[in-house]
């Protein structure tokens, strides 16, 4: 069996999340997170290859208190799944994917 495993990689003004986003999996990233995103203007998830709701409280908890800039982060690459993870939790205009609240 493979650990749950979070990886992240930093592309100019965007950080990119790469494996698991799992209760198991963020609190690497959540100690690091001020640092990580310092300067960034995009997350991009298109690598995830899950998410769960921790992972999805942490992305609402990223994208509405940023690092160090008065905008929010916008959220990429969202797949299908988390889309419906989000309409679930009623986060669709909470959330700023693709620089566009989420339609219901």
């Amino acid at each position: 069996m493979t650990p749950n495993v979070l990886q992240w990689r930093s592309e100019e003004d965007t950080l990119k999340l790469i494996g698991i986003l799992d209760r198991d999996s963020l609190m690497s990233f959540w100690d690091d997170r001020h640092t990580l995103l310092e300067g960034k203007k995009r997350l991009d998830l298109s690598e995830l290859v899950r998410v769960d709701s921790a992972g999805l409280a942490m992305l609402v908890h990223v994208q509405n208190t940023p690092a160090t800039s008065a905008s929010q982060i916008v959220i990429t690459g969202v797949s299908e799944r988390l889309r419906t993870l989000i309409a679930l939790y009623n986060l669709n205009e909470v959330l700023i994917i693709d620089g566009a609240e989420l339609a219901s």
